[in-house]
């Protein structure tokens, strides 16, 4: 099993590009009286429009496995005022009109989190939570994911075991996820230099608080929310036994397959525009030197005359 957390591993932002990246975060802190003063004014840049998206089925379509009070609790309670306060806290400021995702990264600012982070990755994270599940869930995965499943883990026994292990024990409020790892490196503008399909796996990781694998450049596929509050009108302290249950009874495969085809699809497309890129660079590079030697071969040919 891999664990990665956020004291083990670096999180870093590999997904925007740094340039102007400083100068955006700075310019991201606007005061609450700046914000009036910008209504006051009547100016058309107030475009905060994260939505509460619904769970894909009805609150009490889970149960008995997760209640309808949970549902209204979670969702119409934690996940809504995540949704509020990050809009609350984007208005006005570069952040607004921002994808979620990007907000995230943005606001993730290489680990010195501005205040937008916390509620934008915990609204993206319970999206993703909710659409993880579905009534009559469970079961076992087929096709490429069990294939995968098999080579990474050794069996889908192995992997239900380490992603409940991962889930049980992560300290505090967090997540535990299956996320789909692409050949890449934590360093700008770099490449691995003995790329192999072996480096592309599944892979478990636990994160604290609201982090989540989009920080690593790894793809979600899965995730369990292991904060209290998920599952204490369920379970009381029995995180175990709720682990359980949504193994058993709540995870729609079907989603997760769904997504990993997504990730490896968009990893073979970034791979090829990777490709080309350096393939036009080559090519560059050896047009400048070519230029450059006839340059050197035309002034020796001066000097002669």
């Amino acid at each position: 099993m891999v664990v990665a957390t956020s004291t083990a591993t670096p999180l870093t932002c590999a997904l925007l590009p740094r340039q102007g990246f400083c100068g955006l975060t700075r310019r991201l802190q606007w005061t609450n009286q700046e914000k009036q003063g910008i209504r006051k004014a009547g100016l058309g840049i107030i475009t905060a429009k994260i939505e509460l998206k619904p769970p894909p089925y009805a609150v009490n379509a889970l149960e008995p496995h997760m209640s309808q009070e949970t549902l209204e609790y979670h969702w119409g309670k934690h996940h809504r005022s995540y949704v509020e306060n990050l809009n609350n806290q984007i208005t006005g400021t570069e952040l607004d009109g921002m994808t979620l995702e990007n907000i995230i990264m943005v606001s993730y600012n290489r680990g010195s989190f501005l205040p937008a982070f916390n509620n934008a990755a915990q609204t993206w994270n319970h999206e993703f939570f909710w659409e993880s599940m579905k009534p009559g869930g469970g079961g076992k995965p087929t096709g490429n994911l069990l294939k995968l499943i098999d080579r990474d883990f050794g069996s889908f026994e192995t992997f239900v075991e380490e992603f409940k292990l991962a889930a049980s024990t992560q300290f505090g409020s967090g997540w535990a996820w299956l996320a789909y790892k692409a050949n890449r490196l934590n360093v700008g503008n770099a490449v691995n230099p003995r790329p192999s399909e072996e480096d592309k796996k599944l892979v478990i990781v636990n994160s604290p608080n609201a982090v989540n694998p989009l920080l690593w450049d790894y793809s979600p596929l899965l995730a369990i929310d292991v904060w209290e509050h998920s599952y204490y009108l369920d379970f009381q302290n029995r995180r175990i036994d709720y682990i359980a249950t949504f193994m058993d009874k709540l995870v729609s495969w079907e989603v997760v397959s769904s997504r990993l085809e997504i990730a490896m699809d968009k990893t073979t497309r970034r791979e090829s525009e990777e490709q080309k890129r350096k393939e036009e660079e080559d090519r560059q590079k050896a047009g400048r030197e070519f230029k450059e030697m006839y340059m050197e071969s035309d002034g020796d040919d001066s000097d002669l005359e």
